[in-house]
């Protein structure tokens, strides 16, 4: 009876499994380029969770929650790159979604690598609606290899609208940028039309000024109607806090139609740029100096991590609940435009310090985000893993056009070539210089070409000689780092190149990524003590340049030297690792230390008197540069022992402790007093990192002869520097 049982009952499952074939379809079918695109969407939400949306034939679409198990929801998380799923929602928790709904009851066995090779009904047979969206939910922690972005967005209904633009309303303002007032343009599937103005009013201008990249907007007469005029869009009514138009109330004219606009004529805006976008800016523009929000780490103009001050500190905001309201009042208030993206988990880097806001819930119209509702931060709330960031719309200024690479195997490297007006007034391309370039100005010419951060700064390009272009017409160029083109840094009135032939020209490496080095300017403050080391202990430092000139005419090996002691602990917050420039073969081996140098000078260490004067001075070479300790979840990959590998990796740090040579300043020729302690790091900018202006600390010090006290110890922006002697012009405007 047992067996005839089982029998029959793997009978009845095998007529089972052959009846829910066709009921549930076969395996989806692969899209035509043989990978199923998905995202998650909807807000509030986190970057590893929401609405699961899939790209097939061309459209998103949404999947059913009927069937759908955490077996399913592993799959779509391994797709997007997370190592499994946590948990899985049904009933359209992160929102409904719009379009298709192109799966329904889909049946995962767990071992697939895409959502299409689960069994399903088939693209696009579904009984659901879109209150039925399936969302899920995924653990917090990347598969090796994964770079996709974690991004929130705007979902816009590409049937709807696909571009925006506005057309000058006279041929005055032809070819002028920033385009700052003009006809309204709408892209569709069919063409470009224009939108009816009747019933226009400001709310729906500041939306349209906002994804334009404009913060405000000005009150626009009417404008005459045309008899070529295609109305796509008949009426309009947006809040005024809308990301995109798309969100809008909108009603639409029928394709290819005609139809009129009663008693109007095409809507039209007027926008006021910011003041980095302004046409009569000074060519160094000078940031607000009160503002309370700040970007970092972003590598174009308008994008970055959000930090906010406060009590004189600058700290992050979490992502929980970050969107795009909250996101668009922080662009608005640089003088940018609306947001178009959200960023959450860390994409932009992870910050350093204390982390202010939490849960920020803005309606879109404040003035500031500390304006917006939120919550204080509390011990165990977020990590600076949950540091939010933004992508905000700017103005188009066609800096591009300026500026070009040459000679490299790639569009991200080359030789640099400038558009300039010559003695005749005819515009043509010049080289820059490469005296003095590093990585700082490289950086400035990756973002005005739009290719991301800089890897490297070159000042020979022999080698990418393939252009006939070989006057100089630009040199000096010393640059801060932020600076949104070129011509906006500082560089000889006057043409002056040592080495003038076109194989000396600057040149430059852009790279996606980059590392940022940050110095944890507390320790330095709960570390630093006086030494009086006896010169029999110093001889290894001597050799290294780590004592004062003062100590060459010291009766060795007896006497001391009074030092001035702190420990370093420098952090990798970018995303990039931290690499020396030259590789092994290139290190330096110091046997006094028996160690080799990857640097020659990794960190600069100076006590200025109150004006700024040098009184003494150290240096630190990079003599093992290497992953001390990293965050949680990040493994060391760079250590010095055996002749490793040399490196700081994204999420670790490199700890230089007060006891150990040369990491002193040599004070014994100092007098008591007040001075300043700085600390630079990679002053000479021969690794390039994603933001320079944080390289730099600056305590206050008291020193009473005996003892040392420093407070007051904080990040500090310092000025470029040119060379002596050089004449500086910052209104270059034939360039």
């Amino acid at each position: 009876m047992l067996r005839g049982g089982l029998w029959n009952m793997m009978v009845a499952m095998m007529l089972w499994a052959v009846w829910l074939a066709p009921c549930l379809g076969q395996t989806t079918s692969p899209s035509q380029d043989g990978k199923i695109k998905v995202r998650l969407a909807g807000y509030p939400r986190k970057h590893n969770e929401g609405r699961v949306e899939v790209f097939y034939e061309g459209e998103w679409g949404t999947i059913c929650d009927d069937d759908f198990t955490l077996t399913n929801a592993h799959v779509l998380c391994r797709h997007l790159g997370f190592v499994e799923a946590t948990s899985w929602s049904h009933n359209a928790k992160y929102g409904p979604g719009t379009g298709k709904i192109w799966l329904d009851n889909v049946i995962c066995g767990g071992s697939e690598n895409s959502i299409e090779k689960c069994v399903s009904r088939g693209w696009g047979n579904s009984d659901c609606t879109h209150q039925e969206d399936a969302g899920v939910v995924c653990k917090d922690e990347r598969l090796p290899g994964f770079t996709d972005s974690n991004i929130i967005e705007m979902q816009v209904d590409e049937n709807r609208l696909e571009k925006i633009r506005l057309r000058p309303l006279s041929g005055v303002h032809s070819g002028r940028v920033p385009v700052t007032e003009g006809l309204i343009e709408v892209k569709f599937k069919g063409g470009w039309g224009q939108i009816c103005n009747t019933g226009w009013t400001i709310k729906n201008s500041r939306v349209v000024c906002g994804m334009m990249g404009f913060p405000l907007q000005r009150t626009m007469a009417g404008t005459p109607h045309s008899p070529q005029s295609v109305y796509r869009i008949h009426s309009v009514s947006c809040t005024g806090n809308e990301a995109h138009l798309s969100a809008c109330s909108m009603e639409f004219g029928e394709l290819n139609s005609s139809a009129p606009c009663p008693s109007g004529g095409p809507a039209a805006v007027s926008c006021v740029p910011g003041p980095r976008f302004t046409r009569s800016r000074s060519r160094r523009v000078k940031l607000n100096s009160t503002s309370t929000v700040r970007l970092k780490g972003g590598a174009k103009t308008g994008e970055g991590r959000v930090e906010v001050l406060k009590e004189k500190e600058w700290g992050t905001v979490c992502d929980d609940h970050w969107n795009l309201p909250s996101a668009s009042v922080v662009c608005r208030e640089l003088g940018f435009g609306t947001a178009k993206e959200a960023l959450t988990g860390a994409r932009m880097g992870q910050g350093m310090g204390p982390i202010y806001m939490n849960e920020v819930q803005c309606h879109g119209d404040e003035k500031s985000l500390w304006d917006c509702p939120h919550k204080s931060i509390t011990a165990g709330d977020c990590k600076h893993m949950e540091d939010a960031s933004v992508v905000c719309n700017i103005p188009y200024m066609g800096y591009e056009k300026t500026i070009r690479l040459t000679g490299g195997r790639t569009r991200l490297e080359g030789r640099v070539e400038l558009l300039h007006s010559g003695g005749s007034g005819v515009r043509g391309w010049g080289l820059i210089c490469g005296d003095g370039w590093t990585s700082r100005e490289a950086m400035v010419v990756c973002r005005q070409l739009g290719l991301g951060h800089a890897s490297s700064g070159l000042r020979e390009t022999w080698y990418w000689d393939s252009s006939n272009v070989t006057e100089m017409v630009l040199s000096g160029v010393k640059c801060k780092g932020d600076e949104m083109t070129l011509t906006d840094c500082q560089h000889h009135s006057t043409v002056s190149c040592k080495r003038a032939g076109a194989e000396f020209s600057a040149g430059v490496i852009c790279s996606d990524t980059a590392s940022d080095l940050v110095l944890n300017a507390p320790l330095v403050e709960q570390t630093v003590y006086i030494e009086d080391r006896p010169l029999h202990l110093l001889y290894c430092a001597a050799e290294e340049n780590c004592l004062t000139q003062s100590a060459a005419k010291a009766n060795w090996p007896y006497g001391q030297r009074r030092l001035l002691r702190f420990s370093s602990q420098i952090h990798n917050i970018g995303k990039a690792d931290f690499r020396p420039r030259l590789g092994r073969h290139s290190w330096v081996w110091h046997e006094c230390h028996r160690h080799y140098h990857s640097m020659d000078i990794f960190t600069y260490y100076d006590l200025l008197s109150l004006n700024g004067t040098k009184v003494a001075d150290g240096h630190k070479a990079s003599f093992c540069l290497e992953d001390t300790q990293c965050h949680e979840g990040v493994s060391k990959r760079y250590e010095c022992a055996n002749f490793g590998e040399q490196g700081i990796t994204v999420g670790c740090w490199d700890l230089y402790r007060h006891d150990i040579d040369c990491q002193w300043i040599d004070i014994t020729d100092v007098k008591p007093g007040n001075y300043i302690l700085q600390v630079i790091i990679n002053p000479n900018f021969e690794v390039a990192e994603s933001d320079f202006t944080n390289n730099a600390m600056r305590c206050n010090c008291k020193y009473d002869g005996n003892h040392v006290w420093l407070h007051q110890c904080h990040l500090e922006v310092l000025s470029p520097v040119l060379p002596c002697g050089s004449q500086i012009n910052l209104e270059q405007t034939s360039l």
